[in-house]
Parts: C-alpha cells; sequence; structure tokens
C-alpha cells in the first residue's frame, strides 16, 4: 500500500519524505488556509519534495470551472493529480480530464454507488473519508473494502486512496482490505513507528552495549 502525507506544511512534508516512505501527498484548501498558503505557490513546491502524485483541489462547483481551474493546476507540475469534488458536474469534468490525460483524485467518497459512478467517468483515484463515515455511525472501513471489491470485479484502474485517518488502527484495516494508497496526516505517520517494545528494547540494547564498552577497557 502506497502512503501519501496529507499536508501543505513543507517542514512537515520534508519531515516525512525525508522518512523513505512517503510515496505522494495530497492537499485541500482547508489544510493550504491553516498554513496560510497560496495554492499556486504552495504545489510547486510541494512537488519538488515529493516524488510522487501530488493532489491539488479546485474549488469551483460547476462543470467549466471546474474544467478550468484543473486545467491550470494541472499545468503547475507533471505530479499534479486534480483533485475533484464527488457532485455530477465534477464526474462529467473528471471525464473531460480523463480524455485530456490529466489525472485526478475523486474527493468526498461515503458510498460505493458514488465509487463506481467515479471510476466510470475515469477517476484516476477515489478518496472514500474512512474517519467522516465513522463520525457518523457508519463502517467507514466496509467502504474501502466495498470499493475494492467493485474495482477488482470489473477491472476498473481506478485506486483506492484511503482517506479521513485519524489512528494506525486504519493504516493496518486499509491495507488488510487492499486499499491501493492511504493518505495520513503527519501526526498518524510518526505513530505507525511508535510501539513501547521497540522503545524497551533499544534502551536495553543501549546500556548492553554501554556495560559491554565499558567492561572492555
Amino acid at each position: 500500500m502506497q502512503i501519501f502525507i496529507d499536508s501543505a506544511d513543507i517542514q512537515e512534508i520534508k519531515d516525512a519524505v525525508a522518512m523513505g516512505v512517503i510515496d505522494g501527498c495530497t492537499t485541500n484548501p482547508s489544510l493550504l488556509a491553516k498554513v496560510g498558503r497560496k495554492i499556486e505557490g504552495a504545489i510547486p513546491e510541494i512537488c519538488e519534495i515529493v516524488d510522487g502524485p501530488v493532489s491539488a483541489e479546485v474549488v469551483a462547483t460547476d462543470y467549466d470551472g471546474i474544467v478550468t481551474e484543473g486545467r491550470a493546476l494541472a499545468k503547475l507540475h507533471k505530479n499534479v493529480v486534480v483533485k475533484v469534488p464527488l457532485i455530477a458536474e465534477g464526474l462529467r469534468a473528471v471525464r473531460t480530464f480523463s480524455k485530456e490525460g490529466i489525472k485526478t483524485n475523486v474527493t468526498l467518497c461515503f458510498s460505493a454507488t458514488q465509487g463506481l459512478l467515479a471510476a466510470k467517468a475515469g477517476a484516476t483515484y477515489i478518496s472514500p473519508f474512512i474517519g467522516r463515515v465513522d463520525d457518523v455511525s457508519g463502517e467507514g472501513m466496509e467502504l474501502v473494502e466495498q470499493l475494492v471489491a467493485i474495482y477488482d470485479n470489473y477491472g476498473f484502474g481506478t485506486q483506492v486512496l484511503a482517506a479521513s485517518i485519524r489512528h494506525p488502527l486504519h493504516v493496518v484495516q486499509s491495507a488488510l482490505a487492499g486499499a491501493h494508497c492511504a493518505t495520513l496526516p503527519f501526526s498518524v505517520i510518526k505513530q505507525l513507528i511508535k510501539h513501547p517494545l521497540t522503545d524497551i528494547g533499544l534502551e536495553k540494547f543501549l546500556a548492553d552495549a554501554k556495560k559491554a564498552a565499558a567492561s572492555a577497557k
């Protein structure tokens, strides 16, 4: 499973990429607003750091506006994936982008039927929002499983990009469900590394190494 960082914070992205495990990046208007950056300036900078797909989201909700914005975003860098909302006009735009060779990430997916339509429209990625489904007493991971099964059944090339991930268990469950990618906040990426037994084991090894060095003198 590919791991993307869900962030627009340049330092966070650099730190995550330095770990050697990051395959891509996703952004959205909220993340850009959080760091006070405009999309036109932030996306090319992120693309120079991340050697992989970088999702940049349109804010228009009409077909012409989505297509105009999407084409402009795609020109910012070869790694840009245009992020489009899962609405009727968005699906229409995804079909246009697909014909033009522009990669897309269809976002705000909350049902298998939405995901099926996005794949038929030619989406490169579909982003089921696991955490938000859980928030309304749904089963977010079941949605991932459904999308993976449907795409496998019919040979769709659309990749399932698990999003709205809240904790490491979501990551494990996404990988077990067969999600192609997962996009994680930097805080969750750091949590994936941590385990108390690793810390205890390392502490013991270092203590033993120090004793061995002292006794060898």
